[in-house]
């Protein structure tokens, strides 16, 4: 017989929020914490991170919505587990040594995000973010927040707020 939730396995990072701004100069700066997903770079404030764990067991929920993997027990607290790849409409891929939840707080509630990698804490300057172009339509722009122009690549900055609307909220 399963039990409801699985013993999440010990963090690897925790994420301490650091809200930047640059006293040096009159230029605003933010942190940001860098994930792939498929062949994509992606961020979200750092602010949003609570931590990074490990991906372990999840255990599944009947008749919820694709994306949404299961719920975990992390330390004592049960949280909806979603899968990026899967919200944002790309192929499920095997489980990974790389594959990481990132623990996220959206609009009052915890939840977990299955991305495909954690790269990096990135501090960039407001300048070096770009609006999405006003090509992109559909739901994924809903939740780009914009561009951040890196030196060779680009990153694609998520609003994790609106990452999940409300119907999506509530199965989770």
């Amino acid at each position: 017989m399963s039990t409801l939730a699985t013993e999440a396995t010990a963090p690897t990072a925790v994420v301490t929020p650091v809200v930047g701004s640059s006293t040096q100069s009159q230029t605003t700066s933010s942190q940001l914490v860098s994930f792939r997903l498929a062949d994509e770079e992606y961020g979200i404030e750092i602010t949003k991170v609570q931590e990074i764990i490990l991906l372990g067991e999840v255990t599944r929920i009947p008749q919820s919505p694709v994306f949404i993997k299961g719920l975990i027990n992390l330390r004592s607290t049960v949280i909806p587990i979603v899968d990026l790849r899967l919200r944002f409409g790309l192929p499920e891929q095997a489980k990974t040594d790389e594959a990481r939840i990132m623990v996220v707080n959206v609009r009052g509630k915890t939840i977990g995000l299955i991305v495909d990698a954690v790269s990096e804490v990135l501090r960039i300057l407001a300048e070096q973010i770009a609006p999405p172009p006003p090509t992109i339509a559909g739901l994924g722009r809903d939740y780009l927040t914009g561009l951040v122009k890196l030196e060779k690549r680009l990153l694609i900055l998520l609003d994790v707020d609106k990452l999940l609307d409300e119907a999506a909220l509530a199965a989770a």
